[in-house]
């Protein structure tokens, strides 16, 4: 797809994601979305382009995500597409953008299938990878040395992805260990209680946790409820970003080991001016989607702007490969070899103060730090 030609016509993003199924995360991202719209705008846009973005909700369904894309192409006329936070829906709309020979980043989605066995040209990803953010958790996980794990994820793409990748990665530095028990559970529809039972009655030396959102609220509150936390050390993804860890207040597990988004401990000079920005704005603090929403941005400017103005896709793919810029988490660059981000996240455990959840001793971890050998990517990824 050709971008428009016209000096002063704007840039338009076509941006599809769950907007009402996943209100937490995604609310907070279309506001992290309009600050670098705002910012990019007011500095002039790009070569006097201003951007415009376009947003429309795929409704949770790969289908009616394509549906979207498609009436954003062809009505919208938009010059690049972003999005997709529910991993199925972000390898739909990728293989859309193969069929439709169209740029695609994506910007939120976790599942590994997107850049690596699913990946094509046309697609980038900004966001931690699940590969990478369990990976992360992996040393931690080992010095519990705990021999007798359990796992319980939501039953999609993402979940099941996580769930494999943490048994093959903890197996590769304790071989001894065992998976004693399973919780596969409908997203966002967890029956807290059965769960917490089944685990509980697995007898399980520790916990490998991939739910999410409500679905976390919900276990955590169980077992805590049902004394499964804090006897037993929980290992889990996610679950210090705000927009899970806020509505948990007194309820937070204590002591459980997490990636997430300190945003209030984040001393560097990047993070202080988005965060600044961002209260100044919208008079609330952020969240882990607000960072992703504003790099996605960010990136899709950085990407035309190596392309010389341009939106052409094939200049973009171009761009876009081997790309550098900043972040508020500090400098990223897209992977020439599988188009993923090296954006980085933050572990720690969880605590409670005054009332309300924190991460206690986070530590940033590069994304660059956590992907596999090379070789094992170009295995994962067909041949371009």
């Amino acid at each position: 797809m050709v971008g428009h030609a016209g000096a002063a016509e704007p840039i338009k993003i076509g941006e599809i994601n769950s907007y009402k199924s996943q209100p937490a995360f995604l609310e907070p991202y279309r506001k992290g979305m309009e600050l670098a719209v705002e910012e990019i705008n007011g500095a002039g846009g790009i070569d006097g382009r201003k951007l415009v973005l376009i947003t429309r909700d795929d409704n949770a369904n790969p289908g009616d995500a394509v549906r979207a894309a498609e009436e954003l192409l062809t009505r919208e006329r938009v010059d690049v597409l972003a999005g997709s936070f529910l991993s199925h829906i972000g390898l739909a709309l990728a293989d859309f953008a193969r069929q439709r020979k169209t740029f695609f980043l994506a910007s939120e989605t976790i599942t590994d299938k997107v850049v690596w066995e699913n990946g094509n040209r046309y697609t980038f990803r900004l966001r931690t990878s699940g590969y990478m953010l369990t990976a992360m958790l992996i040393p931690e996980a080992a010095k519990l040395n705990k021999k007798r794990w359990a796992i319980v994820y939501p039953n999609y793409e993402y979940g099941q992805s996580a769930a494999a990748t943490f048994k093959t990665l903890l197996r590769a530095v304790q071989p001894d260990v065992e998976f004693v028990a399973e919780q596969a559970t409908p997203l966002g529809k967890v029956d807290a209680g059965s769960v917490v039972q089944a685990l509980a009655d697995a007898k399980p030396d520790a916990i490998f946790n991939v739910l999410f959102a409500a679905d976390v609220a919900k276990f955590a509150r169980e077992g805590n409820v049902r004394g499964l936390f804090p006897a037993t050390p929980v290992v889990s993804l996610l679950t210090g970003e705000p927009e899970y860890l806020d509505p948990m207040g007194a309820d937070t597990p204590e002591g459980w080991i997490v990636t997430g988004y300190p945003w209030q401990r984040i001393d560097t000079p990047e993070h202080k001016a988005f965060l600044d920005a961002y209260q100044a704005k919208f008079k609330d603090h952020p969240r882990f989607g607000s960072i992703i929403g504003y790099t996605t941005i960010q990136s899709l400017a950085a990407g035309i702007r190596r392309a010389g103005g341009s939106t052409d896709t094939e200049k973009l793919i171009a761009a876009f490969t081997g790309l550098e810029l900043g972040s508020p988490f500090g400098p990223i660059q897209y992977r020439a070899i599988d188009h993923q981000s090296t954006l980085g996240a933050f572990v720690g455990k969880l605590g409670i103060k005054d009332g309300k959840g924190i991460m206690v001793d986070p530590v940033y971890r590069p994304g660059g730090d956590f992907f596999p050998p090379d070789d094992e990517v170009k295995r994962r990824r067909p041949a371009q």
